[in-house]
């Protein structure tokens, strides 16, 4: 058949579905299927292929991300614990912003325990929920100054027992702060462990025990952070920049987001989209393979 017959039987195939009442969309899509072009794991994997795949999917993604680090500013564990409270339901840039004010403003555990909450509320509005924060960071600062001197433990059964400090929470202050290993179960590592199907789990502490069972324990914490960083720049939530994944070979849900390369790319956030990351002090390493400070709040 030549371009020119071709062309003149399509508006054939719309008039035929007209006649017998078909959508014109099914009629067209019966006409020319889609294809599917992913490569998927096999559906009965093994629990050893699971490990193998999931361990090499973390590899590659520490070769794409090798100066993963932690999105919050801080200094000091103290920092660290008060941001990630304050990274509840708001972005860390947006605590990246805000943080630096709180700590000039009161340094330390005792500085911020005495505070008054609206005062504090002032600086913290622009995370949202600035109330409860307000009431969270103080109460743990209380806590800190009357139970452990002022300083934060460096035990999981003692963090959670500060105010706003979940298991979550408590993870990233033990494995950044600390140097101990945890895995932080945050809602992009939910997300992009389904959809790797490296768990169906869907409660935050057993998707934490069945990934940690794929991984040795010196592996949890950079592979929070490749996992984190991967949802946060490629596999979004809404529309994944499938097209431009490098582990999209291993991905049995390549093709739930845009799948050609071109408009993927366009889909890229932070420095894999040419643009600022999150942190306004970020480790030399990551400016050194070319990411980009954050502006600080008001800066445009």
């Amino acid at each position: 058949m030549t371009k020119k017959a071709a062309v003149k039987k399509a508006p054939a195939v719309v008039k035929q579905a007209a006649e017998k009442k078909v959508p014109v969309k099914k009629a067209v899509a019966r006409k020319a299927p889609a294809k599917t072009v992913a490569v998927k794991p096999a559906k009965a994997e093994s629990p050893a292929a699971l490990v193998r795949r999931a361990r090499r999917i973390n590899r590659e993604l520490a070769e794409v991300f090798p100066y993963a680090h932690p999105e919050l500013d801080f200094e000091n564990p103290f920092q660290l614990v008060v941001a990630t409270v304050l990274s509840a339901q708001t972005t860390d840039l947006r605590v990246n912003q805000t943080t630096p004010a709180l700590f000039a403003k009161y340094p330390t555990p005792e500085d911020l325990a005495a505070a008054n909450p609206e005062e504090v509320e002032e600086i913290l509005r622009p995370t949202g929920f600035f109330r409860a924060k307000t009431k969270s960071v103080i109460g743990l600062s209380k806590v800190l100054t009357e139970q452990f001197g002022g300083e934060v433990p460096g035990r999981l059964e003692d963090l959670v027992k500060l105010p706003g400090v979940g298991r979550k929470t408590a993870f990233v202050v033990l494995g950044n702060a600390f140097g101990r290993p945890g895995i932080t179960v945050d809602t992009h590592f939910q997300r992009l462990v389904r959809r790797w199907q490296w768990t169906a789990e869907t409660d935050p502490d057993k998707i934490e025990a069945a990934i940690g069972a794929l991984f040795p324990k010196s592996d949890w914490t950079d592979l929070s952070h490749h996992v984190i960083w991967h949802g946060r720049r490629i596999c979004h939530a809404r529309k994944p920049a499938c097209g431009a994944c490098p582990i999209a070979p291993l991905c049995p849900a390549f093709g739930e987001g845009e799948t050609d390369p071109e408009k993927a790319r366009k889909l890229l956030k932070y420095e894999k989209g040419g643009f600022p990351g999150q942190r306004l002090n970020p480790p030399q390493a990551y400016l050194d393979a070319g990411g980009k400070a954050a502006p600080p709040l008001g800066a445009g």
